[in-house]
């Protein structure tokens, strides 16, 4: 017979089953972060894709639903929208690059003429321009002497240029890549996003109850909100930039639009359409037509009205957070981290923005809960 205590049988080697529980607490810790990890690793480079196909099936969740209301089953609306999506990438395309040596060899031809009616000194208000005036009237004067040979004077800039054009190439395949794996993560969500929501909403509320399905639903408010305010805006500025120029008779007007597009969505690159209109409208002056550059200069106005306007009110619509906090979103997130920013900026302020109101003792809609 042993003279063991009765509860010594229960106890570990080292006699304290507290200190082997807190351990194996922490090797089973370990393992799920090293799980996690291993994860991570995994859809590391397809990170863009992911993020970028599930903010589109964010904002566009309501159409797919409209679809699935009229009685198409899931896999056949997501079908649908696929083909949809892929049009509108690639119809831009079909209809620019067929005439798209053509339009370069206009635009050298104006470049040409523009240069060969220009005056040869510089103008007063260019080298009156301070700390930059005297380095822009030496340019000027170079450009004119060149203006017979333009390949001269490109020629110092040949290897910058060339390895600028490689990185731009690379980029767009890289573009290309990410935006077809972003269409297939889309697709795959438009099918079984229905799931996969609830199961978030589940998740999130057996971590923060009800101020966790708050959080969420405020995010997913922000990234719709400014899914179509950015994409909206852009498309809108896109075509009011193509049908402007078309009636005013600039030649390229739809591969104008389509940048203009392109620029708008950017967001970075958007001071480019001043330049966009503002040299449709030059040209339009130099060749004697007053009456259409004026024409031009209303459409560029129009266009940046619409920035300015549509953009914020097709955001607000989206999310309950004051404008003030949707434009730092949006432009805190550009700056921190690149074009996705523009949808997890908003996302992350309409979460904390949304926790801080459930805190407060409000609702989501606003109103104050019940004591």
């Amino acid at each position: 017979m042993s003279d063991d205590a009765p509860g010594d049988s229960q106890k570990t080697p080292n006699g304290n089953p507290e200190t082997a529980r807190l351990i194996e607490h922490a090797l089973a810790l370990g393992l799920v972060a090293l799980l996690l990890w291993g994860v991570l690793r995994v859809l590391q480079p397809f990170a863009m894709a992911i993020a970028l196909g599930a903010f589109t099936a964010i904002g566009t969740w309501p159409l797919r639903q409209v679809l699935v209301a009229r009685g198409w089953s899931p896999t056949r609306a997501a079908i649908l929208l696929l083909c949809g999506a892929i049009a509108l990438v690639a119809l831009p395309v079909l209809l620019i690059a067929p005439g798209l040596p053509e339009q370069i060899r206009s635009a050298v031809a104006l470049l040409r003429g523009a240069l060969a009616d220009a005056p040869a000194a510089p103008p007063g208000w260019l080298t009156a321009l301070p700390l930059i005036g005297d380095h822009a009237g030496a340019i000027w004067s170079q450009v004119l002497d060149a203006k017979d040979d333009l390949g001269s004077l490109i020629a110092p800039y040949a290897g910058v240029l060339t390895q600028a054009l490689v990185d731009v190439g690379r980029g767009a395949a890289e573009s290309l890549l990410q935006i077809l794996l972003a269409l297939v993560v889309t697709a795959m969500l438009w099918i079984s996003g229905g799931t996969l929501a609830g199961d978030l909403r589940d998740a999130f509320g057996r971590i923060g109850g009800g101020a966790g399905i708050a959080a969420l639903d405020a995010a997913e408010g922000a990234v719709r909100g400014v899914a179509w305010g950015v994409v909206g805006t852009a498309a809108l500025q896109g075509a009011l930039m193509a049908l402007g120029l078309a009636i005013a008779g600039i030649p390229g007007a739809g591969m104008l639009g389509f940048l203009t597009f392109v620029f708008s969505i950017s967001q970075i690159l958007g001071p480019l359409i001043l330049v966009i209109w503002g040299g449709a409208a030059w040209w339009q002056y130099s060749t004697g037509e007053i009456g259409w550059a004026i024409f031009v200069v209303g459409v560029g106005i129009a266009v940046s009205f619409a920035d300015n306007v549509v953009r914020p009110l097709l955001i607000s619509r989206g999310s309950p957070m004051p404008m003030t906090l949707i434009i730092l979103g949006v432009f805190g997130g550009l700056l921190a981290f690149g074009f996705l920013g523009l949808f997890l900026g908003p996302a992350l302020l309409a979460v904390g923005h949304g926790l801080l109101r459930i805190w407060r003792g409000e609702a989501v809609d606003g109103s104050r809960d019940a004591p």
